[in-house]
């Protein structure tokens, strides 16, 4: 599994509606944040291997109601406090 993080800026008053919709059908959603600034949400999502981050995002993310923009951050290795 890799990580992506995708920042998501929603239709004014759509951010809770946006967030039920990843919470109900995105299993790879593995956690949802409501931020403040430029996005409303922020989202780690866990591909499987192989699975194409830009095609995830263009193709399945994009067509979700409510999303107006978004912006991928790519991630490389997770480290933990007291290990390493």
């Amino acid at each position: 599994m890799r990580s992506i993080f995708v920042q998501i800026k929603c239709v004014l008053g759509q951010a809770y509606a946006v967030a039920a919709i990843l919470a109900d059908d995105f299993e790879n959603a593995s956690q949802i944040y409501s931020t403040s600034g430029h996005y409303d949400l922020l989202v780690q999502f866990r591909l499987s291997e192989g699975e194409d981050p830009g095609l995830f995002v263009n193709n399945v993310l994009h067509k979700v109601p409510g999303i107006k923009d978004t912006y991928t951050i790519m991630v490389f290795d997770a480290f933990t406090p007291g290990q390493g």
